[in-house]
């Protein structure tokens, strides 16, 4: 879980809204942000963890968590939105 202090997050919220707001600016088309999200991420991992296994397994790991999380906290709730509106699979 994505869980910090809240006294920690608003450095991070400060940053997070500045890259938000640069791929706004920068008018990124749908079709590109995957990519340009896919390096920045990368980015942040490569200069976060030093090369060895442990660490890049470690890296693996919190991508798949923030996966998980991702699907538990926005595609959930916004595939069950659209069951209620449309119907569910038959």
């Amino acid at each position: 879980m994505p869980y910090i202090k809240k006294e920690d997050r608003p450095k991070w919220d400060k940053l997070v809204d500045l890259v938000a707001e640069t791929i706004k600016e920068a008018k990124i088309d749908e079709k590109s942000i995957d990519g340009n999200l896919n390096y920045f991420i990368t980015r942040i991992m490569h200069k976060c963890y030093s090369p060895s296994y442990y660490n890049y397994n470690k890296a693996m790991g919190v991508l798949e968590c923030i996966k998980q999380e991702l699907y538990r906290r926005i595609v959930a709730p916004y595939e069950d939105k659209k069951v209620a509106e449309n119907g569910d699979v038959d």
